[in-house]
Order: C-alpha cells, then structure tokens, then sequence
C-alpha cells in the first residue's frame, strides 16, 4: 500500500515538472530566438517603426501595425462580450430560476466548444455579407466582423465566470439590501456586482487574453495586410495572423525574416503575461479588501 501511494506521489510530481520544463522550453526558445532577432534589428525601430513589411524587398519591422490590429479586434470583442456576458451573468443569477441556470448556463458554455476555424468561416461567409448590406463600404476582409465573432467566442467566459463570481456572493447581502427597501434591480447592480467585481475582473480579462491570442477568426476573416489603423472597416493583419503566414510560407528557417515570428510571439507572450499579472493583482487586491 505504501509503494502504491508512492508511486502515485512520484507520477505526479513528473506530471507536475513537465509542465514547468514545458514551460521554460517554450520561454527558452522565444527568448534565444528573438535575441537573435534583434542582433539584426534595432528594438527602438521595433517598437516604433509604423510599418511591418520584413517579406518585402524594401524591410520594415515595426511592430505597432501588427499590434494595433491585435488590440482593434480585441477591443471590438471586449465591447461584444463585456456588456452582455455580465447581463446573462446577473440574470442567471438573480433573476432566473434554478431550472433556467441549470439549462441555459451549459447551452453558453458549448460555444467555447465550438472550432475557432468554424467560427472564423462564419465571420467571413456569414456576418461580413450581412454588415456589408448596412455599411456599403466594409471591405470584404476588415476588423469588424471578427472582432464581433470573437466577442461572441469569448462570450461564455465572462458570462460563466462572473456568474460563479456572482452566486458566490453571501446570500445576507441580498437580504441586507431588500431590508433597505431595495429593489430587485438596485440590488443586483448595486450590491452584487460591486461585491463580486473581482471575479467578474478577472473574467474579463482572461477573455481579453484569449480574444489577443485568437488565431484562426482573424486569420480567415481580418485580411493579411498590416496597416496602422483604427479603421474596423478595412482589412488588417494581426500578430498570430502574421505567425501563421510566415509559419506556412517558403521563408528559409535561419533567416531574420523567420525570426520575425520568434518577436511577435514574444510580444504576444509579454501582452498575456501583463494581462494575466493585471487579473492576479485584481483578485488579490478585492479578496483583501472584503476580508
């Protein structure tokens, strides 16, 4: 018995160091590989340079159209899911009853299982047509229609999140609130929300981090033309788009224009890591705060 529950310890121990050297793998090549990177490029051209044509005769590696088009789409995602996840979060939690929750709640959560590559086709061959009825001038590949798909991907992480956030609220906090002659309504937004706003941060911006990272709805609905723009009705080119050009492409592999996927990813790697430190100080901050 005692071998049994030793064996056990030492597979996950391995489990757990493999994800860690797995880890450090990853980091260790994006870290040797973009060095190498900027031995042939200057990081102040980088991360100032307004454009990004490193395939070009004529080579420019500046970051920020590639990053822009990143934050564009994500900003339209943020704008699609925040506000209507939070509202199905507030009604699956306060107003619906039990049956509802119990239905409707696993219903939202198969859309975070559906292909991204379905969702990409849909942006494309679906939501980009019917837009392009009311604005005449969206072009055929643009910012807008997947960054509203994306919205609706990510949909279930805000609503389910800030839902668990929600329910979790001391059931005394309600009854506090009614006392006071609250109504329904005022409690809901007023009391509850403010009280669960750490899960319901921390939600949000696990969906931004995944939104940021979206590969497949941009790759097939954004275009691949990196412009620096703020425009969400022309084609633009995102960071994980540009990797999975230059990834299928005939670029030769020891060359700075392969490297350039080893920079993007690394500035794609910092925004996550920034974004998740952001959630963990959040959480951290309003669980102190309500102690």
């Amino acid at each position: 018995m005692k071998l049994r529950e030793t064996i056990i310890e030492k597979l996950l121990l391995a489990c757990s160091l493999l994800t860690i050297f797995t880890t450090v793998g990853i980091i260790g090549v994006l870290i040797f590989e973009t060095i190498g990177f900027f031995k042939e490029v200057s990081l102040i051209e980088f991360l100032t340079d307004t454009e990004w044509t490193p395939l070009f005769s004529n080579k420019r590696f500046g970051i920020l159209p590639l990053l822009t088009g990143t934050l564009l789409t994500t900003f339209i995602a943020t704008i699609v899911a925040v506000p209507l996840g939070l509202t199905i979060a507030v009604y699956l939690s306060e107003y619906s009853h039990k049956t509802v929750r119990n239905l409707v709640k696993p219903m939202l959560e198969i859309l975070a299982a559906v292909p991204t590559v379905v969702y990409g086709y849909f942006a494309l061959v679906f939501v980009t047509p019917m837009f392009q009825k009311i604005i005449p001038s969206l072009a055929g590949f643009n910012a807008l229609s997947p960054g509203i798909v994306m919205g609706i991907m990510i949909l279930p992480l805000v609503s389910s999140l800030s839902e668990d956030a929600l329910f979790a609220v001391p059931k005394s906090l309600r009854e506090g609130s009614f006392a006071l002659g609250a109504t329904k309504f005022q409690t809901s937004w007023k009391v509850i929300v403010p009280s669960a706003f750490s899960g319901i941060s921390v939600s949000i911006i696990l969906a931004v981090s995944r939104a940021i990272g979206e590969t497949m709805i941009v790759a097939i609905a954004a275009g691949q033309q990196p412009r620096l723009t703020l425009d969400p009705t022309v084609p633009i080119e995102t960071m994980t788009t540009y990797i999975v050009q230059v990834s299928l492409g005939d670029v030769p592999h020891d060359s700075v224009e392969y490297r350039t996927i080893f920079a993007v990813g690394m500035t794609l790697f910092v925004v996550t890591l920034i974004l998740n430190n952001i959630s963990f100080w959040l959480k951290k901050k309003f669980q102190k705060h309500h102690r």
